[in-house]
């Protein structure tokens, strides 16, 4: 069974996720559809890009992901269809694919499929969801557009490095307050060589200097740093806000200092 998933940033409030699954289910009504989140911060291509990084290699291979967030076609913007990893992407080449792609993708295609009068301003339902069916019924991307060389490339802000210490911010924070990082694992390792630390946030009021395996692994309601399911540090609280104690919001900074032996 072929599976398509959403992400977008239409809410649920409104009809227009409806449509979209009106839409697929008209062309294949055994097809399974997998809302992956359409609480994407309006707009927020960077946020739709960590949801989707984080989540679409638990998937089959050869499943087909729409992305609908900022989904209009401009002249620097094409709508494509790309193959990455033995998955299928379909959206706005609006910078979003170079924030979930570790490496060019495999194949990519500038879509020429046509809007309708009425589909005009749905660009995910009118063109998005039409290329990800031809795709799911077994069709190749090449009858549906024309070979791309490249994918436009948005920069995500890195983390600062020094001998002594890691500057970064926060990039998402989750539905529980969890707060999430762009400091890897692999980077505090390979920086912080074995020596103790203080993490500093919240304009240094906070601090910490431990990193702990699980969430459960302090008590109810203590602030802890680990490193979550997505391999970059968080500030959490056990069975707590984190967001909603600590006051931290997206790009807001979190320092790791190293202590010298």
């Amino acid at each position: 069974m072929a599976v398509i998933t959403l992400t977008t940033d239409l809410g649920t409030k409104d009809y227009y996720v409806a449509a979209l699954k009106g839409n697929i289910l008209k062309e294949l009504p055994d097809v399974a559809i997998v809302d992956i989140s359409h609480d994407i911060e309006k707009y927020n291509i960077a946020q739709a890009a960590f949801v989707i990084k984080n989540s679409f290699l638990d998937f089959p291979k050869s499943t087909i992901h729409i992305l609908g967030v900022r989904p209009e076609k401009t002249e620097s913007i094409d709508h494509i269809l790309a193959l990455y990893k033995g998955h299928y992407f379909v959206g706005a080449d609006n910078g979003v694919f170079s924030l979930i792609f570790d490496h060019p993708p495999d194949k990519v295609v500038s879509l020429n499929i046509r809007e309708s009068i009425e589909g005009v301003n749905f660009p995910t339902k009118d063109i998005f969801v039409k290329a990800a069916c031809h795709i799911a019924r077994g069709g190749t991307p090449e009858v549906i557009g024309s070979p791309k060389n490249s994918i436009n490339e948005r920069t995500n802000f890195a983390a600062v490095v020094s001998p002594t210490s890691i500057r970064g911010f926060v990039i998402y924070i989750d539905s529980y307050g969890n707060v999430i990082t762009n400091i890897s694992r692999e980077l505090f390792i390979e920086v912080g060589k074995g020596r103790s630390f203080t993490i500093a946030f919240g304009n240094s009021r906070y601090t910490l200097s431990e990193i702990k395996s699980k969430y459960i692994d302090s008590v109810e309601g203590e602030l802890l740093a680990l490193f979550g399911s997505t391999g970059y540090l968080e500030i959490a609280i056990c069975a707590g806000n984190a967001k909603e104690l600590v006051g931290l919001h997206l790009t807001h900074s979190i320092t790791i200092i190293f202590n010298d032996r």
